[in-house]
């Protein structure tokens, strides 16, 4: 009897759950379609205007992180530091956070007169309504490539042709790099920043790659075999780099490549 009443008990609380999950399920279509807090206070055409310029400026600050990194300098600075970190044999010293931090405001000098251009010709007239939402980004976008028509200049001509090639476009549409759609200027900018960023590693990891080289030779020449070369020239490695003030050279010839001194 107390078996049955469990099973009585047990076939009493599915059959309940099952029904509010039915009905449930019959009440959704009669759900209403969610609006937009503050559209329904609007008084007129232009406050919900405003409410709207308000959510698209927040999904475009939501994307500021991959616009950093696809339209400025950023790329090249925080390459060429890691570079750096790497060839002095240092695990995580200075940490990722310190490097980006640095690597943002080496980018923000450097981006300093094409975001004062940007703040003159886009967004100052904009907010002044002047200008509509259309038109804030067709002119917003244009400071930006002329930094990256500038950067690129000839060497980039090899990235820029891979990148129309494969668009399908035919080259005789292109008279000039203003005439290159966005679309493709940016990745073809990324890929000549990525370039230069590892050139530039490669030429501060030689001088240590040399310390690496007599270290070892040093340590075999003394038969001390079991000790780790890279142990014993770490060391001289900071050593050197604290003497040729490294940290300073590395940004101030970043900064020159930018023409920004």
């Amino acid at each position: 009897m107390k078996l049955k009443r469990n099973y009585l008990l047990l076939l009493m609380l599915v059959l309940g759950l099952t029904s509010g999950s039915l009905g449930a399920q019959t009440a959704a279509p009669n759900l209403g379609i969610p609006v937009i807090r503050g559209l329904e206070f609007a008084n007129n055409g232009q406050e919900a205007s405003l409410s709207l310029t308000l959510i698209l400026l927040l999904s475009v600050l939501s994307l500021a992180p991959a616009l950093v990194m696809m339209l400025t300098s950023f790329t090249k600075v925080i390459i060429v530091f890691d570079f750096v970190r790497r060839a002095l044999a240092l695990q995580n010293m200075p940490p990722n956070q310190v490097l980006f931090g640095l690597a943002l405001f080496i980018t923000l000098f450097i981006m300093a007169p094409t975001l004062q251009e940007f703040n003159k010709e886009a967004l100052q007239p904009y907010t002044a309504g002047k200008q509509s939402t259309s038109r804030f980004f067709e002119t917003g976008i244009q400071p930006f490539r002329r930094f990256m028509i500038k950067q690129i200049g000839k060497d980039g001509a090899k990235e820029i042709g891979l990148f129309v090639s494969l668009s399908g476009k035919p080259a005789a549409d292109f008279k000039s790099l203003d005439d290159i759609d966005s679309y493709i200027l940016i990745p073809a900018f990324m890929l000549s920043e990525i370039k230069k960023a590892f050139i530039i590693g490669i030429l501060i990891f030689i001088p240590f790659i040399v310390i690496d080289l007599v270290v070892a030779s040093t340590l075999m020449s003394m038969g001390m075999i079991m000790l780790p070369p890279a142990m014993i020239s770490l060391p001289f490695k900071i050593i050197l780099f604290i003497l040729v003030d490294g940290w300073h050279l590395i940004t101030y010839n970043l900064v020159r490549s930018y023409g920004g001194i």
